[in-house]
């Protein structure tokens, strides 16, 4: 019986236990100014894609991620695909980024970046490796923003990617325009080429913006079965070389 009786108190103890909690919603910090020092910020005048020289290669930087001073990002460049991660501080109108390659492979190194938020579209800097050799040295550079964009339009042969191709349109073909019509294919997928003769045929055409080192799953059915049809002939350039073709 006394246990029924403290009930009704029990009840409105409850009550107003949640009165006082101002129901709060659960991760909802609104209520607590203090909470929000700890918001993730990011700022969109960082991210973006870099292209310009490096050396005797072309690179892509892309800043894709700003998480409060965390700066993420990859550099493509001569076949190489590499991820960097660091930290950014802004002194008057510049950002200065350092960022870190993985250092596992052998041309990793350290990016130090500068942004200038009056000159958005121009990013400076200089890259340092982890180990310095004769052929591995530290570049400076200058890039300019420009974004990768798959076209079917650009190329020597763009109807390579444009309609499924002929014989006709190939066998009058010398090995090296059959291998630029291939790998146009992969260049308008942004691919960064590990040889160094494909990298000089397309890095000075302004359409091209080394962006991956992996297109296998942007291929289109058409390029697909091009690409097959153009190793083909090139087996055969290979095997009767003046006996067939021009």
């Amino acid at each position: 019986m006394k246990l029924l009786n403290l009930l009704p108190l029990i009840l409105l103890f409850s009550l107003s236990a949640c009165n006082n909690n101002e129901s709060r919603v659960p991760g909802d910090n609104s209520l607590n100014p203090s909470s929000l020092k700890g918001t993730a910020k990011t700022n969109a005048d960082l991210l973006g894609s870099f292209v310009g020289d490096f050396g005797t290669n072309k690179i892509t930087v892309l800043i894709t991620k700003i998480i409060n001073d965390t700066v993420e990002g990859r550099s493509v460049v001569g076949g190489n695909d590499r991820p960097f991660v660091g930290t950014y501080i802004k002194r008057d109108s510049i950002y200065n980024i350092a960022a870190k390659e993985p250092g596992d492979e052998k041309h990793d190194g350290t990016f130090n970046l500068a942004l200038n938020e009056n000159n958005k579209n121009m990013l400076t800097g200089s890259w340092s490796p982890f180990k310095e050799t004769k052929e591995i040295t530290t570049k400076d550079f200058s890039l300019s923003r420009k974004s990768f964009v798959y076209s079917k339009e650009v190329g020597i042969y763009p109807q390579a990617s444009q309609r499924e191709l002929k014989d006709e349109d190939v066998n009058n073909l010398t090995k090296w325009e059959l291998e630029v019509m291939r790998n146009e294919i992969f260049a308008r997928h942004g691919y960064c080429f590990k040889k160094k003769n494909l990298r000089e045929s397309f890095e000075d055409k302004d359409w091209y913006v080394p962006n991956t080192t992996d297109v296998k799953s942007l291929l289109t059915d058409v390029e697909r079965k091009n690409l097959a049809l153009i190793k083909r002939y090139e087996k055969y350039v290979e095997e009767y070389g003046d006996e067939f073709g021009r």
